[in-house]
């Protein structure tokens, strides 16, 4: 049984990212839970862990543009979906944080707010969450004039200023209330 998760349907910039984790069952991991309620050195940890014993981790994403063309529920359905068929392991169940369950061939249920009751959710709530922190890090050092370092993307104050003076990057959803172009 895998489960599934994805961050990053909020933010102005950057892709909605997915997590499949099926963790072993005789290896239990403490202190898995909902990754926005983990410090980020708690994640760090939790993801080293998870990556080392559970049975299989994949993870997805969908970019800006492919958000802009089929929208953020569906971006995210479709990294989730993708993540999960990245595993290479035959699924009997999956389970997924939210309500909609995904374009995916296995039996599943959603779960609503499922990173606080499942622990593979919540490994999987973490495990998507620290690939993109990571990944907004990176680009950060790309287009350092927005901030994506600090804020990953999210509509801050100071995300929101630096739009204004400098206008989009490719790494924003030019649909998104907030950003300055086509959706405007």
């Amino acid at each position: 049984m895998a489960g599934v998760d994805e961050v990053g349907r909020g933010p102005l910039a950057g892709p909605v990212v997915a997590a499949a984790v099926i963790l072993d069952p005789g290896d239990p991991i403490e202190g898995l839970a909902d990754s926005k309620k983990l410090t980020p050195k708690k994640r760090d940890t939790l993801f080293a862990e998870i990556g080392e014993r559970a049975l299989a981790v994949a993870v997805a994403g969908v970019g800006a543009r492919e958000i802009e063309r089929i929208n953020i529920l569906q971006a995210s359905l479709r990294a989730m979906a993708t993540a999960a068929g990245r595993l290479g392991i035959p699924l009997d169940y999956l389970l997924i944080d939210g309500n909609k369950e995904i374009p995916f061939d296995a039996p599943q249920s959603a779960v609503v707010s499922g990173d606080t009751k499942c622990a593979s959710i919540a490994a999987a709530s973490i495990v998507a969450k620290v690939v993109r922190d990571r990944l907004m890090k990176r680009l950060d050092k790309r287009f350092p004039c927005y901030g994506f370092a600090r804020h990953k993307g999210y509509p801050t104050r100071d995300h929101l200023a630096a739009l204004r003076e400098h206008g989009p990057c490719v790494l924003h959803r030019r649909t998104f209330r907030g950003v300055p172009g086509v959706g405007q």
